[in-house]
């Protein structure tokens, strides 16, 4: 067990004020696995209180100059680093994901991201000047925002927080973070990194709580920004609440992305098998960009099926903490519930099961089957709703303009492949597809370049420059 007892306010560890707590389970197990205090408005009021005294500070975090906060970034990483067995260990008990994926997700790319910032820090100019068209000097200057409010979810706590965390500290602004209640022990973790730095007390502050207390720091008045990861649902609710106050916000959404599959594909598992897997069904399915619906060509249709299904069914399928397992539980019992009501849902519509499609036969934890749906019509629940699990839908098209169509015809816009032979030709059928981010013949982010969504999927963008950019006002200064 895990146990932690105070919140990380200030630069320090602090006393809550309520008593109240969450207890932290196995995904694979359903055993108690750790506990920590809940924040409650009282404590959102502290960490904020905090964040905005750090941010005012004249000669604080925002005075730095930026190769020095490059510097305190470095640190964070190099503590992150230190700690990252754990933090994949951490996050793997609670969520699901296998632990193979989560060393290389959880432990290792939010290092990649600060270091990324803190590169990009040497390199940005935040104040310019150019001549003004009308007689005399235009300046230029970017200035952090404020104090940050960061949502983060619980399928890449880590990950998507650092989205969040390292721009707006590279930028110069301080951070109150509220990580997802199903996710809390490798926040507390990350919080006793924060605690080893240079970083000054109150720059970073972590509030853990449920919907309640993130709506209340979401509202709160001395909150300038507001960046957040989760359901499209949610992020309705937070739009309202930034548009009311005209606060700026940074919405990173649901997804049910499309995975065109052109006539002259290459699917071989021997050889693609990595690729598919880290563009399909990574995480267990418990990832926001996945191409979940499968466009395949009619004269390809059955074997595209048969190799998914093929492909599907050889995943190692166990406990998320064990090295040779590739499909975990989901990451709580209601989840699993959602799930599995998907697929009932899929089986009600028509859809042929191919593979999988019932309960796993496994005493304990939060299992799925991995299922591959054929059969699939676009108009269906399960092509149009974001389902977030191991459930894989394959659609009929007839030619490309077909395919672009279908994979248009979409509420969402955040991921998206395409898989050719040719990558000129992926390459022209990706520009006509309404998505914020789209891969040929594979799928994984870019720290360097922007991330995030169109339509239901959300506002804004991180990572990349742009991401920078979102946490910075600009100011403009006539002479």
């Amino acid at each position: 067990m895990t146990t932690y007892d105070r919140l990380f306010i200030g630069g320090d560890w602090v006393t809550p004020a309520s008593g109240d707590t969450y207890e932290l389970s196995s995904a694979s197990t359903e055993e108690p696995i750790g506990s920590v205090p809940a924040a409650s408005e009282a404590d959102v009021d502290a960490a904020v209180s905090e964040a905005r005294r750090a941010f005012d500070d004249p000669n604080g975090w925002a005075s730095w100059d930026p190769l020095r906060r490059a510097e305190a970034i470095e640190e964070l990483a190099a503590q992150l680093e230190s700690r990252s067995d754990e933090m994949a260990r951490r996050v793997s008990a609670q969520n699901g994901m296998p632990i193979t994926i989560a060393g290389q997700l959880e432990g290792g790319f939010p290092l990649i991201v600060l270091r990324y910032y803190a590169d990009l820090l040497r390199k940005t100019s935040f104040e310019t000047s150019q001549p003004h068209l009308l007689g005399g000097t235009s300046t230029v200057r970017r200035a952090p925002m404020g104090v940050v409010a960061a949502i983060s979810p619980w399928n890449y706590p880590q990950t998507l927080a650092s989205f969040k965390i390292a721009p707006a500290l590279a930028a110069g602004c301080t951070i109150v973070l509220k990580p997802s209640p199903e996710t809390l022990l490798d926040a507390f973790l990350f919080a006793e990194a924060v605690a080893e730095t240079s970083i000054p007390a109150g720059v970073v502050n972590v509030v853990p709580g449920g919907r309640d207390v993130g709506a209340y720091l979401v509202g709160h008045p001395d909150v300038d920004k507001v960046a957040f990861t989760g359901s499209t649902s949610a992020g309705r609710l937070i739009a309202e609440t930034c548009g009311r106050l005209l606060r700026p916000v940074t919405l990173e959404l649901g997804g049910k992305s499309a995975a065109i599959v052109l006539d002259d594909a290459d699917l071989n598992p021997e050889t693609m098998g990595e690729r598919l897997f880290e563009s399909l069904l990574v995480n267990n399915g418990q990832t926001c960009y996945l191409g979940t619906r499968i466009l395949a060509p009619d004269n390809r249709h059955d074997e595209i099926v048969d190799t998914l299904a093929a492909f599907v069914s050889s995943l190692p399928v166990g406990d998320s903490l064990d090295p040779d397992t590739m499909i975990g539980p989901m990451a709580s019992a209601i989840h699993r519930d959602r799930v599995e009501g998907f697929i009932d849902k899929g089986k009600g519509d028509g859809a042929r099961v191919v593979t999988g499609g019932q309960r796993s036969d496994r005493d304990r934890g939060w299992f799925v089957t991995p299922t591959v749906f054929a059969d699939v019509d676009n108009n269906s629940v399960i092509a149009q709703e974001e389902i977030f699990g191991p459930v894989l839908g394959v659609i009929r098209y007839r030619d490309v303009d077909d395919a672009v169509r279908i994979a248009n015809d979409s509420r969402y816009g955040l991921g998206g492949t395409v898989w050719t032979s040719d990558p000129e030709r992926g390459s022209a059928v990706a520009r006509r597809i309404k998505t914020g981010t789209i891969g040929i013949n594979r799928y994984l982010p870019d720290p360097s370049a922007p991330f995030g969504g169109v339509k239901d999927s959300g506002i804004g963008r991180e990572l990349g420059p742009d991401g920078l950019n979102a946490y910075l006002n600009v100011q403009t200064i006539y002479s």
